[in-house]
């Protein structure tokens, strides 16, 4: 059921049974008025945008933008005009929000290369200048391992030493490290899996499987905020795709009760497989999937359950093992354990965990496992190292210092934008954290005003969000300070509709606050 509460859209779950701890989301709707006004704001900007390309058509205003020779003009054009409109008129106003050079370790603060735009944003130039001590609030950058000090980097240091950087091969030919074997048995163990394989990208691990694993006259369950990549494997597959409601039970249900009753199309035989894909943590709303009710639906229905964990794994749980450790699960009732080490271990790649055969099986059919090169040996070190700190096999108590250190600036920095009057979306236990912005203008001038203020974060807008929910989301990291959290939510930038107070007001008032100490 969905229940308001204090003005808030709270998602509550439909089996308290299956919960340890209550699990409560908020969404809260966006305004009337701020709506309106969004709409309004697009309107205005597309009417400008038809108008500035009627300049461009007839050579009043130059036109930036790529498009065919006058000698191609009887072809199949390349480039779709109205396709770009967006990005010709929209998109290039705010551009210089986006693609930024970093010229350090993207900790918890970096050091971004500066550079101007001459003509609206069309092309840029370097000055020459580096702005120092950006507090980075928008790489997942969860434990704080993205460094290049200490253990974790001595050991990559000296695998390059010993193994070098390149592999030159694939796994399967000469490019199979003692390390790589190493790696993989220790992801097994982590997980709580039997066996478990490793790829060099996270985005491939997805697409290149998914259709390893599925085909004509199988079923595809996928929640309608999954990441691209795992949009893209499932197109791959060629299986039958339906999409149900975000995190919504009900919805998942349906489906497979329709499934299981109907079969396939034409035919109505019934589905070879029925896969559920779902993510651990979505990226783009903070929320966490309702992983105890998935697995009940699963086990009711006879299906099988793809689990991304890319931002959740090291991120969530007592033991950072992800939202199976988080709701106190057992592994072996998700079937596909998929996850990344781009994030939360600081490295780059992502994994598959599961059963024996199931990873057998992929070795032989996944088309990243049989023609992608083997992942660098700095870049495997980084993993086991990182990993080897989180399960406290150092010898230290490092890596439940971070895990415990992220929770508590996740919920720190939750509750401060909370009680400054900001809309955010999610789960209080996420590192992920949305702050809506809504309206077109802000998300430019959002981005600009916190790089001003010495503060880098992610500004999104539409396409990549429903058009009038844009919004800067802001990724916690267990190596942020408590003084660089406060830095961030005492910004006085009035840019944010607020449903309580004048953020202005609210921000001042923030400064008598006495600061106490310590994704």
């Amino acid at each position: 059921m969905v229940a308001k509460l204090q003005g808030r859209n709270q998602h509550v779950t439909h089996n308290p049974s299956l919960y340890k701890k209550p699990f409560v989301e908020s969404f809260e709707e966006t305004p009337l008025l701020v709506a309106v006004l969004t709409y309004m704001g697009y309107g205005i900007l597309t009417i400008f945008g038809y108008l500035r390309d009627f300049l461009r058509h007839w050579g009043i205003e130059r036109c930036h933008v790529a498009r065919e020779r006058e000698e191609q003009k009887d072809f199949v054009p390349l480039y779709q005009d109205f396709e770009n409109f967006y990005t010709r008129n929209l998109y290039m106003r705010i551009r210089d929000n986006w693609n930024r050079p970093i010229c350090s370790v993207p900790g918890a603060k970096m050091d971004l290369v500066e550079r101007v735009s001459h003509d609206y944003n069309w092309t840029f130039k370097h000055t020459g200048k580096v702005v120092k001590d950006v507090i980075n609030m928008g790489s997942y950058n969860y434990l704080g391992f993205a460094e290049n000090t200490g253990a974790c980097a001595d050991a990559a240091v000296e695998a390059t030493h010993k193994y070098g950087v390149g592999v030159g091969s694939t796994r399967c030919e000469m490019g199979n490290l003692d390390i790589h074997e190493e790696m993989e048995q220790l992801v097994a163990r982590f997980l709580g899996v039997e066996s478990s394989m490793a790829f060099g990208m996270g985005f491939a691990t997805n697409s290149m499987n998914i259709p390893a694993l599925t085909g004509k006259g199988c079923l595809i369950l996928s929640d309608e905020l999954n990441h691209a990549s795992l949009v893209l494997g499932a197109r791959l597959s060629g299986s039958t795709i339906r999409v149900f409601k975000h995190n919504n039970m009900q919805s998942l249900e349906k489906l497979l009760r329709d499934a299981i009753v109907h079969g396939q199309p034409r035919t109505h035989r019934p589905w070879k497989k029925i896969l559920i894909v779902v993510e651990g943590i979505y990226s783009m709303e903070g929320s966490i999937v309702r992983l105890p009710e998935i697995i009940a639906l699963k086990k009711r229905y006879k299906a099988y359950l793809y689990l991304d964990e890319a931002h959740s794994i090291g991120a969530l749980g007592p033991n950072g093992r992800g939202v199976v450790d988080y709701f106190g699960l057992d592994p072996k009732d998700v079937d596909i354990m998929m996850g990344t080490f781009t994030k939360s271990f600081g490295a780059a790649g992502g994994y598959i965990g599961g059963k024996k055969e199931l990873i057998d099986y992929l070795r032989r059919h996944s088309h990243s496992a049989l023609y992608a090169t083997s992942m660098s040996s700095p870049v495997v070190q980084q993993i086991i190292t990182s990993m080897r700190i989180i399960m406290g096999e150092d010898g230290t108590t490092l890596g439940a210092d971070r895990l415990r250190q992220l929770s508590e600036n996740t919920t720190y920095f939750r509750r401060k934008l909370h009680e400054m009057g900001f809309i955010i979306y999610g789960n209080d236990d996420s590192p992920v954290v949305p702050l809506m912005l809504y309206m077109p203008a802000k998300i430019g001038a959002f981005g600009r005003e916190m790089l001003k203020r010495n503060i880098g974060t992610v500004v999104v807008g539409f396409p990549a969000t429903p058009i009038i929910e844009s919004r800067a989301r802001f990724c916690v990291s267990a190596a942020h300070t408590r003084e660089m959290l406060d830095t961030v939510k005492h910004f006085e930038v009035p840019l944010f509709p607020s449903l309580e107070k004048p953020a202005l007001a609210i921000s001042q008032s923030m400064e008598s606050e006495k600061r106490s100490g310590g994704r």
